[in-house]
């Protein structure tokens, strides 16, 4: 396995670590995270600090791979596959437990998976007539935004908090605005392969 491919399996690992970490009722098995309070109003859960932190080492590796890869001519099948994985895990999974907990609305993890699920389809409905449709420049937007988006829900928005402005939800809205309208670009970029000789 070389180094990118470990690096995503890193990766994967630390996504499902971040999951375990928010999901787990540890006030049954005995143990609470520490809180704090800043500014009088903002309770602050340690958790999701120490899942922020973790969150941005899983960004920062997913930028790392790909370049590793792509610089050292190092790309393979199973790393195109693992790393969409990885993606999917880190960022849906999260996305699911902010809705949960209440950070953001649970419409924006159903748009956000229903799209990866067509874009997905879509994918292989071309891969399996040997074609590749490239992802769109809106996509990788998407994608910055999402996750610093999702990086500062992980703060409980600080710094931005203390000046009252949600910038966190924001980056999120915008990015789930462009996962629509990207989605729709990938379909129509690819629909003429999808049902050619149908």
């Amino acid at each position: 396995m070389n180094l990118p491919n470990k690096i995503t399996v890193a990766r994967i690992i630390m996504a499902v670590a971040i999951l375990i970490l928010l999901t787990i009722p540890w006030y049954q098995v005995g143990f609470e995270f520490p809180t704090f309070m800043i500014k009088g109003n903002i309770l602050i859960n340690s958790k999701y600090l120490i899942a922020g932190g973790l969150f941005v080492i899983a960004a920062i590796s997913d930028c790392l791979d790909g370049y590793i890869a792509r610089s050292r001519n190092l790309v393979t099948d199973f790393g195109k596959v693992m790393d969409a994985i990885a993606d999917k895990i880190l960022v849906n999974g999260l996305l699911i437990i902010l809705a949960y907990d209440g950070f953001i609305s649970v419409i924006i993890p159903v748009i956000i998976i229903t799209r990866d699920i067509i874009v997905d389809s879509c994918k292989m409905a071309c891969g399996n007539k040997g074609h590749v449709v490239g992802a769109s420049i809106l996509g990788k937007i998407k994608t910055i935004f999402m996750l610093v988006g999702v990086t500062l829900l992980l703060f409980y928005n600080l710094p931005f908090e203390l000046l009252g402005v949600n910038v966190a939800y924001i980056l999120v809205i915008i990015a789930t605005i462009l996962s629509v309208v990207s989605g729709c670009q990938y379909y129509l970029n690819s629909k003429e392969i999808i049902f050619k000789d149908m």
